[in-house]
């Protein structure tokens, strides 16, 4: 799977890494279902370095499209709200 971080680049993220990167999904979507910009930005933030963490980068002279595009760390709650759909920002 590719994994597009806005401003940063794309990561190629294998299936197996995906129930940890739901789980650091869920946090962002429960800080922003509640409002709570405290949490918001450390979740959001944990995920993106999931994603870093569990993929490698994806060759920039390539141009395959994303299968997930995430938000970039500067991100405000009002703007990942509009990016989620029912599954989080990350399906499953």
């Amino acid at each position: 799977m590719i994994v597009r971080i806005l401003g940063e680049g794309q990561y190629d993220v294998t299936d197996d890494a995906l129930d940890q990167l739901n789980q650091l999904d869920a946090a962002v979507e429960a800080a922003v279902e509640a409002g709570d910009e405290g949490a918001f930005t450390p979740a959001l933030v944990a995920l993106l370095e999931g994603v870093r963490r569990t993929g490698v980068p994806h060759d920039v002279e390539s141009l395959d499209e994303s299968d997930l595009i995430l938000p970039p760390a500067d991100a405000t709650l009002a703007e990942v709200r509009e990016l989620l759909e029912d599954d989080g920002l990350i399906p499953g």
